[in-house]
């Protein structure tokens, strides 16, 4: 596949007074990599995306009042001290050809907590309560509306006076904009609420505000095509009237999907894999056809194709690649050169990107690490003095150590026991609706084959192989296997490992109880895979809910799924025991015991212990070496791939 093939994809477009050079956009999202104004981080992640030929880079949220303080590491637009931040980052990004924008915020009941931990005070429209956030708003005075207003303008023309090429309102996904337009949410009944008429008036003050601060740069909108929440949120119908009427006020419309308020729609701020590529592209296509304006579509797009199939059909103008940029910053580039075989394409694990941000630290990717580490590993550092280097192990780990270590120059041979790489990703991609993950092995197999590093499959590396070959380093990734401890009664009972049965090498019967200790993944997948299967599947977790350790949104996605197939579930459950046709837990709250009957088949899922019998023989032999991934510590494969970096920069 070439450049020809896309030939939308890569042709210019004029949004406002701005040249766009491809229709590729990095959208705004919280990168938590500046702690108010724009940080030397941030503007080496942003830059690295202009880099690698992104077309629009739509810097993060701004707040643009004192009440808009959403989370940790929030951008500021509320003082001229921003400005200086803002130049080197509009500087930084153009200097590569790429435009700029920045987006203006205020969350309205979405607000969460203060920097020092304590409950905000949310302003709102109404006081109508969040149910996610268990949030009341207190609602906002006519005083603090016209405040809010005007510290839209006020961050507008920072940034504009920054060098930015314009920005870009943000009334999506139920933030304080789409509050007002909502006839749920705004309940008021002076000159802000009432007839759509006056429930537009926020939106339409505003901009019109923003317009007089920023003269001819640009002026977009972001808001959700449907907020996709019948009890409170906007629907499609709704929306697109909203658009019409403000579309003469705005030179762009990027479009998203869903609601921050309730845990189902808020799933769509940044849907898991769970979620078909590109499905936004309906909810764009309404919005365009409701205006005449160039519309972005975001949600899902992970691969060049699916972005000049959507532009091609007409249904959006530009589509929003923000997670594919992410996982590969040269994605742009390497379309555009043909290389579509060496794009590194998104899986939506959502781990390591809108996970890292729930939890307040800095954005990453699982595949990728180098993404928000743009200062540490941005510029790969060739060695003076080549040597040989031996990795034992082709999952994640060894997969990224000896692709890292070869593009640095060493002379690096990867070992592999199995007759093909991707240790425990193959098993991950066989657990429904984890389909996808399998892509993390095809993307880092190429970049290993790409850097040359020499693979040997069907191989069982031994310490006395090793001293033979004597290489100058040696990293050991030789992963983990099941935690298989004594339960009573196992010999009574038909219990499996939840390995074997995903593998296809264990037999379950119709009645199917899952002790999951780890809370994550294979709990989840296991109790899907066998409920669509037939069987009756009770899922006891040991933790306060199913699927704990996974990122939020797709949590909550996949525990909609179980609900829809009628999986059982229960927390708090520590397995004890077995017999042969029961399963014993004690309640982790109360020692209460509790008891699964009728049970047919108990399948343990409860973690993993290190595969390490070769490197306790090397030291042993007082050899030295590295452990890395999951037979250092059992952990996720976001780990092992930042170790399996971090080692082959060291060697």
């Amino acid at each position: 596949m070439t450049a020809e093939s896309f030939p939308h994809l890569f042709s210019e477009i004029a949004l406002g007074r701005t040249t766009v050079r491809n229709r590729i956009v990095s959208t705004g999202h919280h990168t938590h990599h500046s702690d108010g104004n724009v940080s030397d981080r941030l503007t080496a992640y942003q830059e690295a995306r202009a880099r690698g030929g992104a077309g629009l880079i739509v810097v993060e949220i701004a707040a643009i009042h004192e009440t808009a303080q959403f989370a940790n590491n929030l951008l500021q637009a509320t003082s001229p001290d921003c400005i200086p931040g803002y130049a080197r980052l509009a500087g930084a990004v153009k200097n590569h050809g790429a435009a700029i924008f920045g987006q203006l915020f205020h969350p309205g009941r979405e607000i969460q907590a203060t920097n020092d931990g304590m409950l905000a005070v949310a302003y709102a429209p109404s006081p109508v309560p969040n149910e996610r956030f268990h949030i009341m708003p207190r609602a906002m005075s006519d005083a603090m509306i016209h405040e809010v207003i005007d510290g839209y303008a006020r961050g507008a023309g920072y940034l504009v006076e920054a060098g930015l090429d314009g920005v870009e309102f943000v009334a999506s996904q139920g933030y304080l904009p789409a509050q007002f337009l909502n006839p749920r949410l705004n309940l008021r009944e002076d000159a802000w609420g009432g007839s759509f008429e006056n429930r537009l008036r926020f939106v339409t003050d505003s901009l019109t505000a923003i317009r007089a601060a920023i003269g001819d740069a640009t002026l977009g909108m972001r808001i959700s095509g449907d907020e996709l929440e019948p009890a409170q949120g906007l629907t499609a119908d709704e929306i697109a009237a909203i658009c019409t009427e403000l579309s003469p006020q705005l030179d762009y419309i990027s479009v998203v999907a869903g609601m921050s308020s309730s845990l189902g729609a808020s799933v769509h701020i940044a849907a898991p894999m769970g979620v078909p590529a590109g499905y936004i592209a309906p909810y764009a296509r309404r919005i365009k056809e409701a205006t005449t304006l160039p519309v972005i579509a975001t949600g899902r797009v992970n691969q060049p194709q699916i972005a000049e199939a959507v532009i091609a059909s007409g249904d959006a103008d530009l589509c929003g690649m923000t997670r594919a940029m992410i996982c590969d910053p040269q994605m742009p580039s390497k379309a555009l050169a043909g290389r579509t075989d060496d794009i590194r394409a998104c899986i939506a694990c959502n781990q390591a990107c809108i996970g890292h941000s729930h939890k307040g630290v800095p954005i990453s990717c699982i595949q990728y690490p180098e993404s928000g580490r743009e200062l540490e590993y941005g510029n790969l550092q060739p060695v003076v003095e080549p040597r040989s280097v031996l990795v034992v192990g082709a999952g994640p780990a060894g997969l990224k150590a000896a692709a890292v270590a070869a593009a640095r120059g060493h002379h690096v041979t990867l070992f592999e026991q199995a007759g093909q790489v991707g240790g425990q990703a193959l098993l991950a991609q066989k657990v429904a609706g984890r389909e996808e993950f399998g892509g993390i092995v095809q993307n880092l197999l190429r970049e290993a084959e790409q850097a040359g590093v020499v693979l040997r499959t069907g191989v069982a590396v031994d310490a006395g192989m090793i001293e033979e070959q004597a290489p100058d380093a040696i990293l050991l990734a030789t992963g983990s296997r099941p935690y298989l401890p004594s339960i009573d009664g196992m010999e009574e009972g038909h219990v499996v490992d939840a390995w074997d049965v995903i593998g296809g090498r264990a037999n379950v019967g119709a009645s199917v109880v899952i002790a999951d200790w780890r809370c994550d993944w294979i709990g989840i997948g296991l109790a899907e895979m066998l409920a669509a299967a037939g069987s009756r599947v009770r899922l006891m977790v040991n933790g306060a809910m199913v699927g704990e350790s996974l990122q939020l949104y797709v949590r909550n996605h996949y525990l909609g799924r179980l609900h829809r197939l009628g999986v059982e579930t229960k927390t708090h459950a520590r397995l004890f025991g077995v017999d042969g046709d029961s399963a014993y837990f004690q309640d982790t709250l109360t020692d209460e015991a509790v008891i699964a009957e009728e049970v047919d088949t108990v399948v343990l899922s409860l973690g993993q212990v290190p595969h390490d019998d070769l490197g306790a023989e090397l030291e042993r032999r007082a050899i030295a070496f590295t452990r890395i991934g999951d037979c250092l510590a059992p952990r996720t494969a976001e780990e092992a791939v930042l170790e399996g970096l971090k080692a082959a920069w060291e060697i």
